[in-house]
């Protein structure tokens, strides 16, 4: 097992296969122009299975594949193939724009994938072309009801943010009362080194359920391990989904934390508020390195995992970190 040391142990690994994304969301990228890593620095799907083969025999539980956009690298599909056929009791999930989801989700379900996350920060066509500059709410929509007709458990990730999409509460609290879906809120997070992040643009976790709250009656869904994330759930009273929130700025969980990232290029970063970064990809490739000296890094790396409290109150007034959030794994 990994454990840190504060003795948190790791069970979940969240893993980009691509940092390329065919959104421009402007919390994400804050409209700046990126150069995209070049094929040969990216690991190969082969190099990846190895590598979720190596955390499942660590007591890895749960992988969830990001980017970018999963969906954006091509062969996919395949990928999942590979992983089922080589971590069959690993706990595959992604999280998806689902923008280019539509059509493919009854084949993910085939390959072993039963949740997935989907981003969507708004219900309005016109705010959704400002924050992610393109005009596809009506893809994102589709496939959402694509996934709940094949009973996929459909997770919508929503940033929360004053000023942009905080008037949208009571039709997200609607969205989640007419589908089983989960509507969980998070908090705007200041990384990325051109972030738009500020105070003023910061709406609470706590703002959040009191606002909830007066539409219709909430009730906490108790938790019984540290397993399930930190999103704080809520029934809805007659409603068929949940509303939930996540609060890393408000009423951070840095004590709970479980997980691991890998980018796309192979550098394993141990805390999303850290620029600190291990470089795995060239002991992966090496032919008398490989899997044991990988492992050997992620041990010496989680001696040292802060807690990312910490690093939020040090640059409370800046970004956390340089890199941005598609370039990190979201």
């Amino acid at each position: 097992m990994l454990v840190d040391g504060y003795g948190r142990e790791v069970s979940y690994l969240r893993l980009s296969v691509t940092d390329r994304c065919n959104l421009n969301c402007f919390y994400c990228r804050s409209g700046q122009e990126l150069d995209y890593l070049a094929h040969e620095n990216i690991l190969s799907y082969e190099e990846m299975v190895a590598l979720a083969r190596a955390a499942r025999a660590l007591r890895v539980e749960k992988l969830r594949l990001t980017g970018g956009e999963p969906f954006a690298r091509r062969d996919f599909l395949a990928f999942l193939g590979l992983l089922r056929e080589n971590c069959p009791d690993l706990d595959v999930r992604i999280t998806t724009n689902a923008t280019l989801l539509g059509g493919k989700a009854a084949a993910v379900k085939h390959l072993g994938v039963r949740r997935i996350n989907i981003s969507m920060d708004t219900l309005d066509p016109a705010r959704f072309r400002e924050i992610t500059g393109r005009d596809m709410l009506d893809r994102v929509l589709a496939a959402i009801d694509e996934c709940l007709a094949l009973h996929l458990r459909v997770k919508i990730n929503v940033v929360a943010m004053k000023g942009v999409n905080d008037s949208e509460l009571p039709a997200f609290v609607r969205l989640a009362c007419d589908k089983p879906v989960d509507v969980r809120f998070i908090e705007f997070m200041p990384i990325g080194a051109a972030t738009r992040w500020n105070d003023a643009a910061t709406w609470t976790a706590r703002e959040i359920v009191a606002r909830a709250g007066e539409m219709v009656r909430l009730t906490p869904v108790e938790r019984h391990s540290r397993a399930e994330g930190p999103a704080r759930l809520y029934t809805i009273a007659g409603g068929r989904g949940r509303l939930g929130v996540i609060s890393p700025l408000s009423d951070h969980f840095c004590k709970s934390c479980n997980r691991l990232r890998v980018t796309s290029d192979g550098r394993l970063r141990t805390c999303l508020f850290s620029d600190k970064e291990y470089r795995l990809r060239p002991a992966l490739r090496h032919p008398h390195l490989g899997l044991e000296r990988v492992v050997d890094i992620m041990r010496r790396a989680l001696r040292t995992k802060p807690l990312g409290h910490e690093l939020l109150e040090m640059r409370r007034r800046a970004q956390v970190c340089d890199r941005v959030m598609s370039s990190i794994g979201g």
